[in-house]
């Protein structure tokens, strides 16, 4: 009687091992598309993988009978997540020094960190602070929309609405992007000649050459980190802009700066490193 008890323990634990393999298979085949979610939802990498982590813990716990399909309850629960994180952030960007901005998914030679995600205009720097200016449920519902192709009705179930209410707040979020989006898009080839002109016009401290390039109306927006060092405000203007970057660089310059190129979020870009 033992030895048969011992055997199905064994059979038991066997099982549920498979039981487990099953699960982080399926996870693992839906990661880029979590990760995607997160990511565009809350501005951070760091914060995105966390999410994730704990999509993981619940996706593991989760009952067999609670899962009607794997895609719809990951994405709910990612979803959720999200909101509630950015809620709870909200506080703390509101008292932010300086300009919050997304942390940037840098590609470069070895690091490839765009590899699992979907690389489209909505990954763009420009159009993630476009969404800094929707409310959670806004950015979630104009998401799963406008970038995944989410039914009305899917997104209704994955944020506890009614589909007409998804409805109407992907409209008011439509409004809020819409406002500000850029009139032109343009190629990346036009990207790249940009970047490249703009490199050799800030390097040779060419004022005339950076006011050129620049549009009249021009913004900066400028992150630093959480310091009070940090540009408290957006700088409008191509004069002002052309003089507060080149009189930023002139002060590292002399330090041993060194310019790399790199891909930012899918579109041309180049990081600077000092020492």
């Amino acid at each position: 009687m033992s030895s048969r008890n011992s055997a199905a323990q064994r059979i038991d634990t066997h099982a549920t091992d498979a039981e487990r393999a099953v699960r982080l298979a399926t996870f693992d085949q839906h990661r880029g598309l979590l990760f995607s979610v997160a990511y565009r939802m809350l501005g951070s990498v760091a914060d995105a993988e966390d999410m994730l982590q704990e999509t993981f813990i619940r996706w593991q716990q989760a009952r067999d009978e609670e899962i009607r399909s794997p895609r719809a309850f990951l994405v709910t629960i990612i979803s959720r997540l999200s909101i509630n994180h950015l809620q709870s952030a909200r506080v703390r960007r509101e008292t932010y020094v300086g300009q919050w901005l997304p942390e940037p998914l840098v590609a470069g030679a070895g690091n490839d960190p765009l590899g699992i995600l979907r690389v489209d205009e909505s990954l763009s720097m420009a159009f993630l602070v476009l969404l800094e200016r929707l409310t959670p449920v806004e950015r979630a519902v104009f998401l799963l929309r406008e970038v995944f192709d989410y039914e009305y009705g899917e997104i209704a179930e994955v944020l506890g609405q009614s589909a007409v209410n998804c409805r109407q707040i992907l409209r008011r979020a439509r409004q809020h992007i819409e406002a500000m989006r850029p009139r032109f898009k343009a190629s990346q080839r036009k990207r790249t000649d940009l970047l490249q002109r703009f490199l050799r016009a800030t390097e040779a401290g060419d004022l005339a050459a950076l006011l050129n390039l620049l549009a009249k109306d021009v913004v900066l927006y400028a992150d630093g980190g959480g310091k009070a060092v940090a540009v408290p405000n957006q700088v409008h203007g191509a004069d002002k802009v052309a003089r507060g970057v080149l009189g930023s660089l002139q002060k590292l310059a002399p330090k041993g700066l060194v310019r790399r190129a790199v891909e930012v979020n899918g579109r041309p870009g180049a990081v600077a490193y000092l020492n």
